[in-house]
């Protein structure tokens, strides 16, 4: 490889030969010489946003020198200088759940900008866009060979009006791409094929530029490209959309944790090991709105696979994002996953030439740091609530007994027979265990090793216990090459993990129903049934209506508890079940080495097998093929869809902002706890026919088995708007002991919350919400703050707020607000009966704070001061737009 570097005019930009192909770049060594400032020891991730505003100051975007100068700054004062910026990923990432209210959106707009005499063509995207249709296959039928077809049949029966419109937006939209169904997860499938690590494209005058590949999805876990040091995080779908459209996305220069990795791993431990120890640590230290990055010698011996994993569940650990450097194993990835050498060459030469390489002497400034030794991870699991509760595999059992006792309060003896089966069910017996999601199906290592536990299992005559719901749904097609290369597919197959379908399935809610006589039994003993499953995510009442408690582990252990049935067993020390013979077999038995696993990845996951999977990955098969288009620039909207409507945020919208409104006299729509998250906010999962988003289909005809889930109809608001804080575990602490999404409405009675802000709507009264700490955790849902925007919420108090729903709720025109000086709702007695005024908004500067007056039921008042979270200047704008959607559509109307 021959790599020669030029000088261009501009003080920053630079040529640099690889090979026969010449980029231009924007050089941070040069920066640095031209007297911006020192930047040789700004960790990695922080460089990739420097370089960012160098180029796009150079392209005269609003950029100034003093943002540049700023990163030098950064690292003279240790770490800190929280300076506002703009930042402009290079592309955007979505997935059909957030993806298909991002695509109405943007039709909305097209409609809406027509309205205003602007032209519809104007609403497109400016930057690359891929959306892999990944979150809608269910899981209806398991356990067998047909169990894949017969769920893509169902998923295109239920689904066909979203991808029938999806398809027109590939058709209408530029610079869109879509990933049809039974294709893969789109983390994994960025990760494996879309994501470049230096990304090229021509600039006005023709000329190949090369830069950092960055993203920002509409699905929190865009984290996990990361690994392979491609800096992208979540973003709401509002925010998404607005990057499309060429707006930049407004944060100020992060801090960045050092996270120093050494040793190496022991044998029988695995990266989720790894994972739910690192969410733990980073939890404990305080991540929240912060980069980390990961280094030391133990990335050494870290492959990417392992890597991903980690960066996967930075919204676990509550970081922006956790970023791996380019190294050699970056490369070996990049080669071994089908990338062009001519790529792979290009990667290295600029992440040398620019600073970017993590070699023997990288040694760079951090905010903070913290240390692990791999060597002392042990089997690990985290549940039953939340990822960061982590169990080592030794204290599993005392610890659900435990959660029993005291979070639960059931009786561990209770038993109730399930009709026509020679079985009872307990509390603790494992009704799910399923191999799925991102997270760790896009790593060889744990699915090679779950496959040889099925092997080893099988050999012995073990099998999963009947009352567990079995399935295997990778991340990619890659992943069923190697198992069916290995022959451990058929291992897999035999004790019930055949393949369900290529999606999220049950890490996003789609676990689909159990038996019903098993989902009878335990309504019937009010009994707290387990999942244990692959995944990144374990809120209350995410994986199924029938499962109380959630807990995450490596794929071998998932299959390991569904051979054990029961969290009452310790894998560690009791045995599994008997073998043919009636000897008792215990984990250790059928437990692979690293050896056997090792030298397995090495023979079957090899570069062919990703080009071959790869190499069609748009066309889709022939039922999408199929799938009929409609329309032109603008979308005909079908008059009785459920599942595809135009929402009503640009209707009757003026050509001009107005002003931010003060909160005068909003009564109270609910009090709710710590680490709500946006699943409680507008959950994903199914729902009843009782509840308002049930009653609303049943009024149109649609009977319960066509439901599907809220997250499959996040292109239609009204059901939306009534799936709005609907989760059935959220607590609203105005009603007492009261589990779902209810409140009082104006007449004191409970009520549902969607029938209840209608009321108040209807009297013209504004609300407000009060919360706990980490307001708004887990997945980028823009539906969360859209739902409480269209129920007439005007603000949200909380104790603090996590990154993406403020910046959401914001985007949708709701002031977040946090308390300040000790204050919270139980110390000011709440009940919900009080009003709330809030003055100073028309006026409001970022960040600041302002005085809130509650009065109560019996006419006393009570003034404390809140602090205003809307925190930057462009924000402001986007308030007294109405939202960002306002903000850009107004702007493109006048451009």
């Amino acid at each position: 490889m021959t790599v020669v570097v030029g000088q261009d005019t501009a003080k920053t930009r630079r040529t640099l030969k690889v090979g026969t192909t010449e980029y231009a770049y924007y050089s941070i060594p040069a920066a640095q010489e031209a007297g911006f400032g020192e930047f040789s020891k700004l960790p990695a991730a922080l460089k990739v946003v420097l370089e960012n505003i160098l180029r796009f100051e150079d392209g005269g975007f609003s950029v100034s020198t003093d943002d540049i100068k700023a990163f030098g700054e950064w690292a003279k004062n240790g770490g800190k200088n929280p300076r506002e910026i703009a930042y402009r990923p290079a592309r955007v990432l979505m997935q059909d759940f957030t993806g298909v209210p991002a695509v109405v959106d943007l039709a909305a707009m097209r409609d809406g900008i027509k309205s205003l005499g602007g032209d519809a063509k104007k609403i497109n995207p400016l930057v690359p866009v891929d959306l892999v249709i990944d979150h809608s296959v269910m899981i209806d039928e398991f356990g067998n060979p047909r169990a894949f077809q017969m769920n893509v049949d169902r998923e295109y029966e239920r689904n066909m009006e979203r991808y029938q419109f999806l398809k027109w937006g590939q058709s209408a939209f530029e610079n869109f791409r879509v990933v049809p169904p039974g294709t893969g997860i789109c983390h994994q499938v960025n990760l494996e094929y879309l994501s470049q690590t230096v990304w090229t494209d021509a600039d006005q005058d023709g000329v190949q530029v090369a830069y950092p590949d960055t993203l920002v999805g509409t699905d929190s876990h865009t984290t996990m490209v990361n690994g392979a040091a491609v800096l992208g995080w979540g973003v709401g779908g509002i925010e998404a959309e607005a990057a499309m459209l060429g707006q930049p996305i407004s944060m100020l220069i992060p801090e960045v944790v050092g996270f120093k990795l050494t040793g190496a791993m022991v044998e029988g431990t695995t990266g989720t090991d790894l994972v739910l120890k690192v969410v733990e640590l980073l939890r404990e230290h305080g991540v929240v709105g912060k980069f980390v990055e990961f280094y030391g010698d133990g990335l050494d011996r870290l492959p990417l696979a392992q890597r991903a994993t980690i960066a996967n569940m930075a919204p676990e650990y509550g970081a922006t994002c956790g970023f791996f450097p380019i190294d050699d194993e970056t490369l070996r990835y990049l080669r071994q996953t089908g990338r062009d050498e001519d790529r792979i060459a290009l990667v290295e030469a600029y992440a040398k030439e620019n600073g970017f390489w993590r070699g023997a002497d990288y040694a760079p400034v951090y905010s903070s740091t913290l240390e692990l030794d791999m060597g002392e991870i042990v089997p690990a699991i985290s549940g039953p609530k939340r990822p960061q509760d982590y169990l080592a595999l030794t204290g599993a059992k005392e610890a659900f007994a435990k959660e029993m006792k005291e979070t639960f309060k059931r009786d561990m003896a209770k038993a109730v027979p399930v009709k026509g089966e020679n079985y009872e069910m307990t509390s603790g017996k494992v009704v799910i265990a399923s191999i799925t999601s991102c997270t760790n199906t896009s790593n060889p290592y744990v699915m090679i090793g779950a496959g040889l536990v099925a092997r080893k299992a099988r050999a012995l005559g073990l099998n999963r216990k009947p009352w567990v719901k079995t399935s295997l749904a990778p991340g990619s097609q890659v992943v069923t090459e190697y198992l069916e290369a290995a022959n451990l597919q058929a291992d897999l197959d035999a004790i019930g993990f055949d393949l369900v379908g290529y999606g999220c399935t049950t890490c996003i809610g789609n676990s689909g129903p159990l038996q019903p006589e098993i989902s009878a039994a335990i309504a019937e003993g009010d009994l707290v049934a387990t999942s244990v499953l692959s995944g990144n995510r374990n809120f209350e009442g995410r994986i199924s209506p029938d499962v109380r408690a959630n807990y995450l582990a490596s794929p071998p252990l998932v299959v390991a508890y569904a051979l054990a049935g029961d969290m009452n067993i310790d894998l560690t020390s009791e045995p599994l079940g008997q073998d043919k013979d009636g000897n008792d077999v215990y984990l250790k038995d059928i437990w692979p080495t690293d050896k056997e696993i090792a030298d397995l990845v090495e023979k079957v996951v090899t570069r062919d097998a990703f080009v071959k999977k790869y190499a069609d990955v748009f066309k889709g098969d022939e039922k999408w093929q199929a799938v009929e288009v409609s329309g032109g620039e603008t979308y005909d909207w079908p008059v009785h869809s459920t599942y595809i409507q135009n929402p009503p945020y640009f209707q009757g919208m003026s050509a001009q902002k107005g002003t931010i409104h003060n909160v005068k006299d909003a009564k109270v729509l609910a009090i709710l706890g710590d680490m709500v998250t946006t699943d409680h906010i507008s959950p994903a999962g199914s729902f009843a026919q009782t509840t308002p988003a049930g009653q609303y289909l049943i009024e149109r005809q649609v009977p319960v088995r066509e439901f599907n889930s809220y997250g499959s109809r996040r292109g239609n608001h009204e059901i939306m708007m009534r799936g709005t804080f609907a989760n059935i575990r959220i607590k609203n602490e105005m009603l007492d002991g009261v589990e779902g999404g209810y409140t009082k409405g104006p007449d004191g009675q409970q009520a549902a919350i969607y029938d209840a802000s209608m009321a108040y709507q209807e009297a013209g009264t504004p609300l407000v919400i009060f919360a706990g700490e980490q307001y708004g955790a887990g997945s980028s849902r823009d539906w969360a703050a859209k739902g409480t925007a269209l129920l007439g919420v005007k603000a949200v108090i909380a104790e603090s707020f996590e990154r993406i729903h403020r910046s959401n709720l914001v985007g949708m025109g709701v002031v977040p607000f946090e308390f300040t000086g000790g204050d919270s709702r139980k110390s000011l007695g709440l009940t919900g009966s009080e009003t709330v005024t809030i003055m100073g908004l028309d006026s409001v500067k970022p960040l600041e704070t302002l005085n809130a007056e509650i009065t109560y039921a019996d006419g006393t008042t009570k003034t404390i001061a809140v602090k205003c979270r809307i925190d930057t200047a462009p924000e402001i704008e986007y308030i007294e737009n109405g939202g960002v959607l306002h903000y850009v559509l107004r702007n493109l109307a006048k451009a």
